[in-house]
């Protein structure tokens, strides 16, 4: 029997999402990069040209690889995230091609919240028009280390140079608002395919890479915390096998590392319990390690039986996180009912679900001028604001500007189940103090 997680063994694997105004050509894009990149298997060619009919005009539509809803073809939009996967000698990639119209931010806010790198798709005819600043805010809200923006359709203003330095111009007018450290411009035809996998002949005037050469070549080995180690419990492992002296009572912790490495013989802290216990064993998929590292999925042996379930969190102990009741967060508002101060939610943070509170609208952010509104009287739906709640129990987590996985949750609406907000803590006021733990085994 597995006593790991039963995720894949750790490769090297770019999360990325596009995103951009209506038409800006974001399902064409990932079109072309599987087609070029021979991604595709010859049934979804065959299926690509039975389907021309629909909107291709007779012509193979690239962008009917993402936008599978018949609607979505009908109309030449997309409307729900759509993910695909392909892989290269250098690298694997996921996608999500996220939709354009600003009825379908939330599905953006979605498909964006783990990537690694988001590609913002400008129409090289319009420039920068509010969705790219919209989209690119979000960005940097979700503190996607990566950005490239994409300017596409060159073809159609002639290939012009100083029509691509004018669109970058417009970019770093407001990026230094946004705290995005890397930016890459890259003029392109997802239709045509220039500048995609290949260089193209129609730029002399652009010396930097391929989107394809840049996805394979973008640094992503530090995108994650590695300095504070962070396990929320998932599930307690009990095989307790009577015929298998490994498994014979055996009990371990499994979950996917949240942030930071663990080592055999290591003292790490139980939250909430407050106890300070040892690591006997890691166990990953590839058997017992020494240590391990954020994102691999493992399971932990500790020294002593505490008492651990899911939704505690094992920290160690020289960068605790903070716990807290009082919680300040911004949250990009995803429901019709609109959020307003005195609303009860359930908020699920990694593993762990408490009920909460909202105790006051901060702000509301203006995504035509990117200034803050302060004291909204409400959220509605696609809205990005900051707001305070207080929660039943504490809550254990990080800022998500250290760390995006125990940084960020979701609220969910009781009674309906609906997934209401998407929300990014802000780091907490006080971290606990190791010294103060219940107990030290």
């Amino acid at each position: 029997m597995s006593l790991s997680a039963t995720s894949p063994r750790p490769v090297d694997i770019l999360r990325f999402n596009t995103c951009g105004s209506v038409d800006d050509g974001k399902s064409t894009l990932i079109g072309r990069l599987l087609y070029d990149s021979k991604s595709l298997m010859e049934d979804q060619i065959e299926a690509l040209e039975r389907s021309a009919d629909i909107t291709g005009g007779g012509q193979i539509n690239l962008a009917n690889l993402t936008d599978g809803l018949r609607a979505e073809r009908e109309q030449g939009i997309t409307i729900d995230v759509a993910y695909r996967y392909f892989a290269t000698p250098r690298r694997k990639f996921i996608i999500a091609d996220t939709p354009g119209h600003v009825q379908y931010t939330r599905n953006m806010v979605t498909g964006a919240s783990s990537a690694n790198l988001s590609i913002i798709l400008v129409d090289a005819r319009l420039g920068v028009i509010e969705q790219s600043r919209r989209h690119t805010a979000i960005a940097a809200l979700l503190r996607i280390p990566h950005l490239v923006v994409a300017i596409n359709k060159m073809d159609l203003v002639g290939w012009s140079e100083a029509r691509f330095l004018e669109i970058r111009a417009q970019f770093e007018a407001f990026l230094p608002r946004l705290d995005i450290k890397d930016v890459k411009f890259i003029p392109l035809s997802a239709l045509n395919g220039d500048n995609v996998v290949e260089p193209s002949p129609h730029t002399p005037w652009y010396a930097g890479p391929t989107l394809l050469g840049h996805l394979e070549t973008v640094h992503i080995a530090s995108d994650f915390n590695l300095t504070g180690f962070r396990l929320p419990v998932q599930w307690v492992n009990r095989p307790n096998s009577p015929t298998d002296a490994v498994l014979h009572d055996f009990r371990g912790f499994s979950g996917q590392i949240a942030g930071g490495i663990v080592r055999t013989g290591q003292k790490l802290l139980a939250f909430p319990a407050g106890i300070v216990t040892t690591v006997k064993q890691i166990w990953t998929y590839d058997g017992v390690v020494d240590e391990a590292f954020c994102p691999q999925s493992v399971t932990l042996v500790l020294e002593h039986d505490i008492d651990i379930s899911r939704g505690s969190m094992l920290v160690t102990l020289d960068h605790p996180p903070g716990s807290s009741c009082d919680l300040q967060a911004e949250v990009c508002w995803m429901h019709t009912r609109p959020l307003q101060v005195g609303k009860k939610y359930f908020l699920k943070h990694t593993t762990h679900t408490v009920q909460v509170v909202v105790t006051e609208l901060i702000d509301k952010l203006n995504m035509s001028t990117l200034d803050s509104e302060p004291a909204p009287a409400a959220l509605t739906v696609n809205d990005i604001g900051e707001i305070k709640l207080r929660a039943a129990r504490p809550l254990v987590f990080d800022g998500y500007a250290t760390n995006r996985l125990t940084g960020s949750f979701i609220l969910i609406e009781p009674g309906t189940n609906a997934t209401v907000a998407a929300g990014m803590l802000r780091a907490p006021h006080d971290v606990f103090k190791p010294e103060t733990a219940d107990h030290v085994i």
